[in-house]
């Protein structure tokens, strides 16, 4: 049975959908003011592992993944570079689903934005100044009572008393309690706002993801994921919001991917160590970077560093070097590592365990293929197979592991010293067949003679 770690509970439960076989997930997404970073892939990757699991396990998955596309952040950007803030948000959405894509990330199945779900926004703050936990000062404002939510900290395990100490209101703040958070901003001049039963301004930052996750999944959902980062105050403050509105549990478990550090580090621009999607992707195979991110448990931190990044590098070509030259036929045997596998994913989606599990099919592989090779082509199948949960393995070997070869050597230039070099070794000129292995040599490139012919990869 497939189990799963709820970050409310602490504990690993046994996963079973709220109805029949239908599993829905709702996953905090980007705020769309700038680049997505190595943080932001570690979130997407992880909650596509999940989905992609629970649909190879036969649930009917409805995966939400909102778009915040109004904040401070957003509008202080677009005034920066003189751009109205849609325009930078339709600009940023764009990039962002072209990193997804190199990474081989399934689109969601919604991607809701907050600014389409503002009437919805309004219901949800008046059902709560009606039901006594929300006020609205008269000055544009509505706030969330928090000391009126029984049970406020019970994601995160903080105590209201404890926050208490050092929470002060601003100057410009109306709240009767510092521990009080916005659900709506007046209007400030020159800002984006919406019209509003309490004035023109724009809604807070977490009653949007209530509100849109209810509307897309109901008033119960199964999965809500998200960040290490967003456990408090955001999580937190959506089961208030949520759970005061509809009088009803918020969602049945919870899941937090864990924090990227670099090199040992919290990843932060002001330690000059903060990396964009598209940054590192210049400098790496796409599928070198989800294959560090996958080959982590998802809940546990990752450190992102340049030996990490060759050690995937390295595993990678372990498997495709195992699946190179191997007849494109059906998965066949390999029953049992299929199971251990599969037993590996349902242990709340271990995916380091179930790497370790097609390394040693590939090694079966490796061992099958001099003597078996219809064995060896149908367990090569079932590597791919396998190994398509995690999003790896999808390429042609030779593809792979020549896709170094951008902007470093010039693949035509060394077919053709190939060619040269099979000509001289027809003609059993071994002195010139040795020059031009030299010259490949130096330009990076290993030649591997087999059966079939001369192949070649990138030196490591």
């Amino acid at each position: 049975m497939l189990s799963i770690y709820n970050t409310l509970t602490k504990s690993k439960d046994v996963f079973k959908p709220l109805l029949d076989n239908q599993v829905r997930l709702y996953v905090c997404g980007m705020t769309v003011y700038d680049f997505c970073h190595i943080g932001h892939a570690r979130v997407m990757v992880a909650f596509d592992v999940v989905t992609r699991w629970l649909r190879q396990r036969g649930y009917e998955v409805t995966y939400v993944r909102n778009i915040t596309d109004i904040d401070d952040k957003i509008i202080k950007r677009a005034n920066d570079n003189g751009e109205p803030f849609a325009a930078l948000v339709e600009r940023m959405i764009a990039a962002m689903h072209e990193d997804e894509t190199r990474l081989s990330v399934l689109r969601p199945d919604q991607e809701p934005r907050a600014t389409e779900h503002i009437a919805g926004m309004h219901q949800m703050i008046q059902t709560l100044i009606d039901k006594g936990f929300a006020y609205a000062p008269g000055n544009g404002d509505v706030y969330y009572r928090v000391g009126k939510f029984v049970g406020y900290g019970k994601l995160s395990r903080k105590k209201i008393e404890d926050l208490k100490i050092g929470a002060r209101i601003e100057v410009d703040e109306a709240k009767q309690d510092p521990l009080d958070f916005v659900l709506w901003k007046g209007v400030k001049p020159g800002e984006p706002s919406w019209p509003s039963p309490w004035g023109a301004g724009r809604p807070g930052w977490h009653i949007e993801c209530s509100v849109m996750s209810t509307c897309c999944l109901g008033e119960t959902f199964d999965i809500h994921g998200g960040g290490p980062d967003l456990v408090f105050p955001h999580h937190e403050n959506e089961i208030a919001q949520s759970e005061a509105a509809t009088g009803k549990l918020y969602a049945n478990a919870w899941m937090h991917a864990g924090a990227v550090r670099v090199d040992g580090e919290k990843m932060s621009k002001s330690l000059g160590n903060f990396f964009t999607i598209r940054e590192v992707l210049e400098k790496y195979h796409p599928e070198v970077v989800r294959y560090l991110l996958v080959s982590s448990h998802y809940r546990s931190p990752i450190n992102y560093s340049e030996d990490s990044l060759k050690e995937a590098k390295g595993a990678l070509e372990r498997f495709y070097n195992a699946l190179k030259g191997l007849p494109d036929v059906p998965a066949a045997g390999g029953a049992v590592f299929a199971e251990r596998f599969g037993a590996a994913m349902d242990d709340d989606f271990n995916s380091p365990e179930a790497c370790a599990v097609l390394f040693e099919l590939a090694r079966e592989i490796n061992r099958l293929r001099e003597t078996d090779a219809q064995a060896a082509a149908g367990l090569g199948a079932r590597l791919k197979e396998l190994a398509g949960v995690l999003g790896v393995l999808q390429l042609q070997p030779e593809a792979f592991l020549q896709a170094g070869a951008t902007g470093k050597v010039d693949a035509a230039e060394v077919e053709t010293l190939i060619a040269a070099r099979l000509q001289a070794r027809t003609e059993k000129n071994w002195g010139e067949s040795d020059r031009i292995r030299d010259q490949l040599s130096a330009m990076g490139v290993v030649l591997e003679d087999g059966k079939g012919g001369t192949t070649w990869r990138l030196a490591e």
